[in-house]
């Protein structure tokens, strides 16, 4: 097998890092590792800035989440950007598992990797009323 390009490590560490926090410790630090004028759309709903979107994954509805990612794919963009899409499986609280999909764009700012851009769906939405 091919050694993985950088871009596709780089990735691979964001996903990693970024379900760690949201999963096992205060939700409002995640907002590190978003860029500080960065966006994100969670089920249709827009938020803009680190704060925001910090405040915004804190006053979610649950006490308990562990995500399982069950495939990521990557790549990179023309603008030297990285592009991510992660699948797999959510549990919060007591609730059944639900499947979902998210994807991210990372930025090289200020000598770091950064969220710029963030779309979060869960997977119940081609399923009919």
């Amino acid at each position: 097998m091919a050694e993985k390009q950088i871009w596709q490590k780089i990735g691979e560490g964001f996903i990693q890092e970024y379900y760690n926090q949201f999963d096992n410790t205060n939700r409002m630090e995640i907002a590190n590792l978003y860029s500080p004028v960065a966006c994100l759309t969670w089920e249709g709903s827009p938020v803009q800035g680190r704060e925001a979107i910090a405040a915004k994954l804190v006053g979610l509805p649950f006490k308990r989440i562990k995500h399982i990612i069950t495939e990521q794919d990557f790549q990179p963009t023309v603008d030297n950007c990285i592009l991510i899409m992660a699948f797999g499986q959510l549990q919060a609280d007591e609730d059944p598992p639900m499947a979902f999909h998210q994807v991210f764009m990372l930025k090289f700012q200020d000598n770091t990797w950064v969220c710029t851009n963030d779309v979060f769906r869960l997977g119940i939405h081609n399923i009919p009323v």
